[in-house]
């Protein structure tokens, strides 16, 4: 093909590809004032909506039952007949222990509250610290356990600290990406000052469900010493209060993406074409129709997610042990699979399109695949630069809690602090959720429609791009040295003209470099998502024709 008619082809295909990005843009607008429209809005999962609510009113009675049983009156509704073959009965009281939960939960409180405030002038410093103190207080932690003889915890804690150090070296390199998204993020969301009203409103209603859930915990703790029955219901209620946190923690999720995600749509918070009252219908819709849908993802994502990050962490520093890399590759692909039908990014297609739970994942994971942004994703460790500050903010609650606890009974040391830190961890990941819910919803605009990130914030739209074409090179290179150990001849590469030609180029042992039209660059060349989604495709199944041959 001539020059002319290559540079006559990429006129073209630039000229084609503006216009349907701007006719993409425009049908964008559009649907977002038509996203909380009601004629789009059904009730989704509306099984697992009614398993939620069942099992609140159920564990709220044996709450109720196991509190009072022992409040200012050892056994007062005579239900110790019913467990002395269960477990050891003893004359402790509910008041006694009921004081140690509400600390925890006014140090939770405190914890969360603090982080919003310090939101937009300390944010990045209180990440960073998250992340490097973390290691050391697992480890002292661990250290007080031994010293108690609880060699079990003490164990567990050193384990934790390892795993967190191993972690944090694995993707040291990605920190600074890392730390960019969230910067980004906390300017989204300072600039929205509601978010914060709704993450006060609900750290509010999860107080009042935690006075209820302490009140039984402080009658289980009290009714006996000792037995592995009461360890067994302990880790029951703290299953359920994980549920509800995460339901709650998820709830101001698909409310802040909500409007994040309108926000990023029309330009502006105070744009004219944005929808009237977007918080207040955000929040009627989380509550209503979609609240099954996040009863349901709240069940599995988060379990899922931090496995798929140890795994990750993990597999890039196995080297080339491929009996250990071929087991840890079995198991990444297992946890891959999962992730496309239970992954954070549901939330926001529930927020903007009112989808049920799996429908909704399985779309936004088909939407990174498709565009090439999913390389940027799985670069990205926001997600799990939150936990450690939501993890640091239980261990600080647990410890305050423990401390007072040991004074008095060090034998229930340990059954007071883990639990209290269970308390911390759910109310500062509820102050944490905005960010994550801004971060979530820009990398789903980035790939819906990179323009409304460069509307925003051109210079983050670039080091996006730019990040996005190096790790898709990175990949590349990767997969051509895969290629290349099969064949056993020159690395082959693939790269794509601008007029969507696929081409297959063996130039020995060198890798042509005299264009950037390869494979990394088409994310950020072609904006259109359908264009790139086909481009793509064919790149991948080109890569499949050689590598199987």
């Amino acid at each position: 093909m001539s020059d002319s008619n290559i540079s006559s082809s990429s006129s073209d295909s630039a000229s084609i590809a503006n216009v349907d990005q701007n006719v993409g843009r425009s049908q964008r607008i559009i649907d977002g004032g038509q996203t909380f429209s009601p004629e789009l809005r059904h009730w989704r999962d509306v099984f697992w909506l009614a398993i939620f609510v069942i099992h609140l009113i159920l564990l709220g009675f044996v709450l109720a039952v196991l509190g009072l049983n022992r409040f200012k009156k050892p056994d007062r509704l005579n239900i110790d007949r019913y467990t002395n073959r269960v477990w050891e009965n003893y004359n402790g009281l509910t008041e006694d222990y009921w004081p140690k939960y509400a600390v925890a939960a006014a140090v939770g409180t405190v914890l969360g509250w603090t982080w919003l405030l310090l939101l937009g002038s300390r944010a990045n410093q209180m990440m960073k610290v998250s992340v490097h103190i973390l290691t050391t207080y697992l480890a002292v932690i661990s250290v007080l356990c031994f010293w108690c003889e609880q060699f079990f915890w003490g164990v567990a804690f050193a384990t934790g600290a390892a795993l967190q150090f191993l972690y944090v070296i694995s993707v040291i390199d990605r920190l600074p990406f890392t730390m960019l998204v969230l910067q980004k993020a906390v300017k989204l969301v300072w600039s929205l000052p509601e978010v914060m009203r709704v993450a006060y409103a609900f750290m509010a209603v999860m107080l009042l469900w935690m006075g209820i859930w302490s009140f039984g915990a402080a009658g289980v703790v009290a009714s006996s010493r000792g037995d592995l029955g009461r360890w067994w219901l302990l880790v029951v209620l703290s299953v359920s209060l994980f549920w509800t946190g995460a339901v709650l923690c998820n709830t101001v999720h698909v409310i802040v993406s909500g409007l994040v995600f309108l926000v990023l749509i029309h330009g502006d918070r105070n744009a004219s074409s944005m929808p009237p009252n977007s918080l207040m219908k955000s929040l009627q819709y989380a509550v209503t129709k979609s609240f099954g849908s996040i009863c349901y993802g709240s069940l599995f994502t988060a379990a899922i997610r931090t496995l798929r990050w140890e795994i990750r962490g993990f597999r890039s520093k196995i080297g080339n042990n491929e009996c250990l890399l071929c087991c840890v590759d079995f198991l990444f692909q297992l946890v891959e699979t999962l992730v496309r039908f239970f992954n954070k990014y549901a939330y926001v297609q529930i927020a903007v399109y009112g989808k049920g739970f799996n429908r909704s994942a399985r779309d936004a994971w088909e939407l990174f695949q498709s565009t090439g942004v999913e390389a940027l994703v799985a670069y990205d460790c926001s997600g799990a630069v939150l936990l450690m500050g939501t993890v640091l903010g239980g261990l600080i609650t647990g410890t305050c809690a423990g401390i007072w606890t040991w004074i008095a009974w060090r034998d229930k040391v340990i059954m007071v602090g883990s639990t209290a830190m269970l308390m911390g961890m759910v109310l500062v990941g509820l102050a944490m959720v905005v960010v994550e819910s801004a971060v979530t919803s820009i990398y789903i605009c980035y790939a819906e429609d990179p323009s409304l990130i460069q509307r925003w914030d051109s210079q983050f739209f670039n080091q996006m791009s730019e990040t996005l074409h190096q790790r898709l090179q990175h990949r590349s290179a990767r997969a051509r040295e895969v290629t290349c150990e099969k064949h056993q001849v020159s690395t082959p590469f693939w790269r794509c003209s601008p007029n969507g030609l696929i081409k297959q180029h063996m130039e020995g042992m060198e890798w042509i470099e005299n264009e950037r039209e390869d494979m990394g660059d088409i994310p950020s060349l072609v904006s259109d998502r359908t264009l790139r989604r086909k481009i793509i495709a064919s790149l991948e199944n080109e890569r499949r024709k050689v590598v199987l041959s």
